[in-house]
């Protein structure tokens, strides 16, 4: 498919996922199939030496060369996306270093990406905001096209039963009684369809949000979808930057461990119930010893139980009993480590037998 001038030869994009879980080699790797990897900026400078003293410059610096090396990796093939959320702190200045490194796709979510459109006009990215209603759907085309005159190149569904931090209340989530992912499609679609008359440009929409197999893919396609994103599958994947250990406690996970939390942030996120968990619940707490202000929105300090930087740091490094591990509502059905091509074979493939008659682009 055409993402106003850019080729994907497949429509799965890899969900971004922090803190390090989907860096160069995994976004590469994706992309080396014909498909949209993507790496997820939020403190991706951990592993450098002066990442405590000196987080920001650590950040745009391990950023740019994530970027140059899943190119590398990628072969030219596929594209490279950025995540970059917006509660980061530094957000233009982590966009504006994304663009100069040659990223293919900004993908922007955790809160509203209102300044998204102006600061990719007029480069060669892409750019898409994530969402999980019509409502923010509606509010962000009208403000890139009244503040900036350009729509997004693709939009990014996120339903909830995604991983890590989600756009849903805690109340829905527990109650079960969230949106399906494929009425808000629905919604949106007829959201964005007046902006694209208007524009002339087709806004390419994915869904995402416990999209587990091919079958799932294709009913995303078969009502109105260009594609999907797929992140908690990709944990379990060879080249998935994230520890040996991560991986294990996906598979291992089973139904009752996966978990709604209250984030440090405020926000209700999705992750598997480690003993980091149990701690907490049991009144623990574990203060970072230096904040670097990666959220703006995190109350910092002692005012929070525990650091989430610190939490999921230690979980990609395979520290089961200090890391926080998120992951989708679907990742008790993981059941073996796959390499990525194999994995994305497999999609394809059951995607393509459950399309209907017209829906042959995949």
């Amino acid at each position: 498919m055409n993402i106003n001038g850019k080729e994907l030869a497949h429509g799965i994009i890899q969900g971004g996922m922090g803190i390090g879980v989907s860096l160069s080699e995994l976004a590469g790797n994706v992309a080396k199939e014909g498909c949209m990897g993507v790496i997820s900026s939020v403190n991706i400078g951990f592993k450098e030496p002066d990442f405590l003293k000196n987080p920001f410059e650590a950040n745009i610096r391990a950023l740019k060369e994530h970027i140059k090396k899943a190119k590398e990796i990628s072969g030219g093939k596929g594209l490279i996306g950025v995540n970059i959320m917006v509660a980061v702190s530094h957000y233009e200045e982590t966009v504006k270093a994304a663009i100069a490194a040659g990223a293919d796709a900004i993908i922007s979510g955790a809160g509203l990406p209102l300044k998204l459109a102006e600061l990719v006009k007029n480069t060669n990215t892409l750019f898409a905001p994530i969402v999980s209603s019509k409502k923010a759907a509606l509010l962000l085309c009208k403000t890139f096209s009244q503040k900036s005159g350009i729509l997004p190149d693709f939009i990014v569904i996120e339903g909830h039963k995604a991983g890590g931090h989600l756009g849903f209340s805690r109340e829905n989530l527990e109650e079960d009684t969230c949106q399906e992912n494929l009425d808000i499609l629905k919604e949106v679609l007829e959201v964005i369809k007046p902006f694209e008359e208007k524009f002339h440009k087709k806004i390419r929409v994915f869904l995402g949000g416990g999209i587990f197999t091919g079958k799932d893919m294709a009913d995303a396609i078969n009502a109105g979808a260009d594609g999907v994103q797929i992140g908690t599958r990709f944990i379990a994947t060879d080249e998935c930057d994230a520890s040996d250990t991560f991986k294990q406690v996906i598979v291992d996970s089973t139904p009752d461990d996966i978990r709604i939390i209250k984030s440090p942030v405020g926000m209700p996120a999705r992750a598997v119930y480690t003993p980091l968990l149990q701690s907490l619940e049991k009144g623990k707490t574990f203060f970072a010893e230096k904040c670097n202000n990666c959220l703006t929105a995190c109350p910092k300090g002692d005012k929070v139980p525990y650091c989430i930087s610190r939490a999921l740091i230690a979980a990609v490094e395979g520290n089961r009993e200090e890391g926080l591990f998120f992951c989708g509502e679907n990742a008790s059905r993981v059941k073996e480590i796959l390499s990525v091509k194999n994995l994305i074979n497999e999609l394809l493939t059951d995607c393509s037998a459950n399309l209907t008659a017209g829906n042959i682009s995949i």
